[in-house]
């Protein structure tokens, strides 16, 4: 990709304005970053008028069935993810690609009338439950499960020094290994949805357990 304009951080607010941008399979978590490559006018549209305002947009997954709407308003989650373009590329087509920063768990309340290509809701930031007293083993569980799937991938485990950092919050930890980790959508989705800490940490370790033990060639075992 060449070179990105930088945008500068948005602080966060209880409640918000967002256009959205719905997907079949993503799901924008905070403290994480996504990639998108955004080719359909409508949302070319979104993003030409997010970065003229304040950079923030929603990305909400689309659910089942919206095949037979996708041009107009298909059924979306309630429970989204938002936070705002950090980095943009608008190539000559007209098109864009932007890494988007995950920010905030949000609630779309309802859906604003709108003269635009794309649509506009009103949603309120949600607040995640107070951490465990002691998340050590939840997080030492996640941690070991992530490192045995770095192991099969082949991939390096200094990733895990970045990516789950000990001295991040347990919130933190949880939704960089779901983001990085869980391949299912609904999963993803329920996780996103999950505002205890100590249950989203428990569901992740053992989401990501299970996909350990169902590594093929033993490489599941003992490590």
């Amino acid at each position: 990709m060449s070179a990105f304009e930088s945008a500068p951080s948005a602080g966060p607010a209880a409640s918000l304005v967002l256009p959205i941008f719905p997907l079949p399979d993503a799901t924008l978590f905070p403290h994480t970053f996504m990639p998108l490559h955004i080719f359909e006018a409508r949302y070319r549209a979104l993003v030409t008028d997010a970065l003229a305002r304040d950079r923030r947009l929603c990305v909400v997954r689309l659910l089942p069935g919206y095949e037979r709407h996708y041009d107009g308003k298909p059924a979306v989650a309630a429970i989204a993810g938002a936070g705002e373009i950090v980095k943009w590329e608008r190539l000559p087509s007209g098109r864009y690609n932007i890494l988007v920063k995950g920010a905030w768990r949000v609630r779309i309340e309802r859906e604003r009338p709108s003269d635009t290509l794309y649509r506009l809701v009103s949603a309120r930031r949600l607040v995640d439950g107070p951490p465990p007293v002691d998340a050590s083993a939840l997080v030492g569980r996640v941690r070991v499960a992530c490192g045995r799937l770095l192991d099969a991938l082949e991939r390096p485990r200094d990733l895990l020094d970045t990516l789950l950092a000990t001295d991040q919050p347990p919130a933190v930890i949880a939704d960089r290994a779901a983001a990085a980790f869980v391949p299912d959508p609904r999963l993803r989705q329920e996780l996103l949805e999950t505002l205890a800490v100590a249950n989203r940490l428990e569901r992740l370790s053992a989401a990501l357990e299970t996909l350990v033990d169902e590594l093929p060639d033993g490489r599941g075992g003992a490590g």
